[in-house]
């Protein structure tokens, strides 16, 4: 009988030494402070946490619109994903994607299906004499993409909130920069990087007004300024129907001027990105692809869209 009491008591002490470790961790335990129904702890030196910021609900943010001319050649896809993968990542972001083209290609179409993104898919051709070298280049394609923007929005009611941005394939984008540009009331600014035989270009500000330019080509220019280095407010577009970028008379590098002359002044300009002294966006471009050793007809068994 002894030697059966005994076997059940060595069976059952260690769950016993385990019940009484665990008690003993629990009660070491320092309780947490009760909260106040503020969301602070009671009696604590801090007081009530701040309010978090007001953040406006998604729909209604006004929307981004932005318009990329894209022209075939081997890092185009590459490109366009590049800049996909940024556009994803911003709410309320709607793609005017333009190509220089006659029809629609078959790899931007596929491209655009799977892209993930509200995006309209346009194409106009430049002319051939416009494609001489030290012409401006793009400007049919972002005129479409402003044709297109004004003609979606001529029978809608005001207000109609939105910006336009001129998203160049080639950049690179930091999210922040469209953060800021959301806020535009008519036309904002900000720097660019590695534009301009420069680290950098950017408007120069002074209590919060733009007084003149840092560039290092053409600083005489009406708006010495990036392509990428501003944005404008779709009532701005609406309110202006007839302005675009121009073929006649207008010349390399001032394209950006000869639109914003017909928008606005630069006593108006609106400067973000910390008063102009942060880049977020880069005049990157990829480097030149040696296809060296492709060979002239297609040799492989199976054919790769790249």
């Amino acid at each position: 009988m002894k030697s059966l009491l005994f076997s059940r008591f060595l069976l059952l002490l260690p769950w016993v030494l385990i019940v009484i470790i665990v008690l003993d961790i629990d009660s070491s335990r320092a309780p947490l402070p009760a909260l106040s129904p503020r969301g602070g702890a009671e009696g604590g030196s801090g007081g009530a946490r701040p309010p978090a910021p007001r953040r406006l609900p998604e729909a209604a943010l006004p929307t981004i619109y932005a318009i990329t001319p894209t022209y075939s050649r081997p890092v185009q896809k590459a490109e366009l994903t590049r800049l996909a993968n940024t556009f994803r990542q911003v709410s309320r972001l709607h793609w005017i994607l333009v190509e220089d083209a006659a029809a629609r290609s078959e790899l931007v179409t596929r491209f655009v299906a799977g892209a993930g993104l509200p995006c309209t898919h346009l194409h106009v051709p430049t002319p051939r004499r416009y494609k001489r070298p030290g012409l401006p280049r793009a400007t049919e394609q972002r005129n479409a993409g402003l044709a297109w923007l004004r003609q979606r929005h001529q029978h809608l009611p005001p207000p109609q909130p939105g910006v336009l941005f001129f998203a160049d394939d080639d950049n690179t984008y930091s999210l922040e920069l469209f953060q800021e540009m959301r806020t535009t009331r008519k036309v904002s600014v900000w720097p660019v990087g590695l534009v301009g035989g420069r680290r950098y270009e950017r408007p120069v500000v002074e209590n919060g007004k733009v007084v003149g330019w840092y560039t290092g080509w053409r600083a005489d220019r009406p708006f010495a300024i990036d392509m990428a280095g501003f944005a404008v407010s779709l009532q701005v577009i609406l309110s202006h129907p007839k302005a675009v970028f121009k073929r006649r008379g207008s010349q390399p590098g001032m394209q950006e001027s000869d639109f914003l002359k017909q928008i606005t002044t630069v006593e108006e300009l609106e400067p973000k990105a910390n008063n102009c002294t942060k880049v977020l966006v880069w005049h990157t471009r990829t480097e030149k692809v040696n296809l060296a050793n492709e060979p002239k007809y297609h040799l492989d068994t199976v054919n790769i869209e790249v």
